[in-house]
C-alpha cells in the first residue's frame, strides 16, 4: 500500500507570507523532485493558522523512510530549510503508512 511523509511546521503570524511564498516557490517543488514524490501536497491547518502541512505520497512505506530517514535528499533539504529559517520554524516529520483506503 501506499504511504505518505507528512511534515508539520509551526510558523510564526509575522513569517506566514514569506514562508508561504517560499514554500509554494521553492521548497514543494524542490522537495517533488528531489524525493520523486508522486505527489506533493501542503496546506494551512483551518483551526490554526500558524500551522502548515506538506504531504508527499509514495509507492509504499518502504520508499517513504528511506527518504524520511536521513536520506541525502532529506538532509540537503533540511539544511536549505534551516539556512533561510534558522530556528524560527519548528517542524516535524511523520511517515505514514495506509492500511484502507475508499473512494467514491
Amino acid at each position: 500500500m501506499s504511504a505518505y511523509l507528512i511534515v508539520r511546521a509551526q510558523v510564526a503570524p509575522e513569517d506566514r507570507e514569506a514562508f508561504d511564498h517560499w514554500y509554494q516557490t521553492e521548497h514543494l517543488p524542490d522537495a517533488h523532485a528531489a524525493f520523486k514524490s508522486i505527489t506533493a501536497q501542503r496546506g494551512w491547518v483551518e483551526d490554526n493558522p500558524s500551522l502548515h502541512v506538506a504531504i508527499y505520497a509514495f509507492s509504499d512505506v518502504a520508499e517513504a523512510q528511506t527518504i524520511a530517514n536521513g536520506s541525502p535528499q532529506i538532509t540537503e533539504l533540511i539544511a536549505e530549510f534551516d539556512r533561510v529559517w534558522q530556528d524560527r520554524v519548528h517542524r516535524t516529520r511523520e511517515v505514514v503508512g495506509v492500511v484502507q483506503s475508499l473512494q467514491r
